[in-house]
């Protein structure tokens, strides 16, 4: 059987679409973060970004989201072991940390809805920070998005 592009290239190796193609599309990097000003601690809230489909999880302006959101980190193989809130079930993470995709992401279960299954998904989960008042957002503090499901069934 031969081997998958994510067990054939390192994160640097690949093209622009073999990138992308890992995102398991979860949404849980679009959720806002919280700092604890005394301890430096993130706290992830279960308010999505502007720019996040709540149900689908994708991008509504993809191409543009840095523009419209400034503070959208364009994820690299560089900054993605040094980014702290890239969850652990990220395949970006994963892959960077030698631990290859987990069973339930898509390119390897061949599912999208895997992802919901497992409970790794965001969706029908969050808020839209434009309908939620920043002051109350530390109220929307969750620890679902840590969450990670078993390495095997």
């Amino acid at each position: 059987m031969p081997m998958s592009f994510w067990e054939e290239k390192t994160l640097d190796q690949m093209t622009q679409a073999e990138w992308e193609a890992l995102c398991d599309g979860c949404g849980r990097c679009c959720l806002i973060k919280l700092e604890d000003e005394d301890t430096g601690t993130l706290i992830t809230s279960d308010v999505r970004c502007q720019l996040l489909d709540g149900d689908t999880c994708g991008c509504t302006d993809y191409p543009n989201r840095q523009k419209i959101v400034p503070d959208c980190i364009k994820l690299t193989p560089q900054n993605v072991v040094e980014i702290k809130w890239i969850p652990t079930t990220c395949a970006y993470r994963r892959l960077a940390e030698g631990k290859g995709l987990a069973w339930w992401h898509p390119l390897v279960s061949g599912d999208p809805q895997t992802v919901i299954d497992v409970g790794v998904s965001v969706s029908g989960r969050t808020f839209l920070e434009t309908e939620v008042d920043p002051e109350e957002w530390e109220e929307h503090a969750v620890d679902w998005p840590e969450y990670e499901p078993p390495e095997h069934l």
